[in-house]
């Protein structure tokens, strides 16, 4: 169905004058800002065939708008229930990006932002990627997708890592569970959080070494965002962190794989699903592997 066709659909859209601007940049699903009597939004519409990726479009509106509650993301101003299209607040701002997100400062600013959502009201559903993993495992098998060679023998590593979570659980909040830089959007005071497809109350530790992972933090970085999100940066919460960047790579490794089977996206799926599990082997191979089980 074409854009005009579900405006045509949209009260947010009837009876105004429309300009129409995609928004380019989406992995998953495709977003145009409308401007509707020159009053901007954002209009979302769900891509092909993700519920082989595990989202759950009940569980994100219902997300977004807890998370809108909080006051850390745009509001949702209307939502076609048949389609799974969104219509959201338009926020003013500068789409972050790997580099500007590990400039001075930043680090503090993003766990300002993850405590303002996680103090917020709880979300709808649990997060939990190793549940993901094995989800995204099954939809492999089942459709004969690709994976990374060697995948399958690094999982007894990751029970491992469940197991030492298990041993010291940490109370779940609500996250976003999947912080690439291109979900903040600076207005200049805050940092805003977009795109909740993968929200779910989960493991604060989880939030932070993905969003480090997604950064490329390096080791002081880690640790200030630790510090900043924690009041210190104690060698049991980097650990958590640490290992959460592995499960991170791990189960996207997946999702990317995927990706590469169904997406009508131009984007190299695959590539970046070995690229993740290079990461994730490489973590999972080093001697501090197990200092980071010990640790946790």
């Amino acid at each position: 169905m074409t854009i005009e066709k579900i405006l045509s659909r949209l009260t947010t859209f009837q009876n105004k004058t429309l300009t129409v601007i995609p928004i380019s940049g989406g992995l998953t699903n495709t977003n145009y800002r409308v401007d509707a009597d020159g009053v901007p939004y954002v209009v979302r519409i769900p891509g092909a065939k993700t519920e082989m990726l595990a989202v759950d479009r009940a569980n994100e509106v219902y997300n977004a708008r807890a998370a809108s509650a909080a006051g850390i993301a745009p509001r949702v101003i209307e939502y076609l229930d048949d389609m799974k299209v969104m219509v959201l607040e338009f926020i003013h701002g500068e789409t972050m990006s790997v580099a500007r997100l590990n400039e001075k400062g930043m680090a503090a600013r993003m766990a300002q932002s993850l405590k303002q959502l996680h103090a917020g009201p709880r979300f709808l559903h649990d997060f939990n990627m190793f549940r993901l993993t094995e989800y995204y495992l099954k939809i492999a098998n089942q459709y004969d997708v690709k994976i990374p060679d060697g995948y399958l023998e690094y999982m007894p590593r990751v029970r491992e890592i469940e197991n030492a979570f298990a041993r010291n659980p940490l109370p779940t909040v609500p996250c976003h569970n999947d912080l690439l830089a291109e979900n903040y959007i600076d207005d200049g005071k805050k940092l805003w959080l977009i795109d909740f497809e993968y929200s779910g109350n989960n493991d604060p530790t989880f939030e932070l070494g993905n969003t480090a992972q997604e950064q490329q933090f390096d080791d002081a970085h880690q640790r200030e965002l630790c510090a900043a999100y924690f009041g210190k940066a104690s060698d049991e919460k980097l650990a958590r962190m640490k290992l959460n960047m592995v499960m991170s790579d791990v189960g996207w490794t997946l999702w990317a794989a995927i990706q590469a089977n169904i997406s009508t996206i131009d984007f190299d799926f695959w590539g970046w699903a070995n690229e993740r599990w290079g990461r994730a082997t490489t973590k999972m191979d080093a001697p501090e592997f197990r200092d980071w089980l010990v640790a946790v």
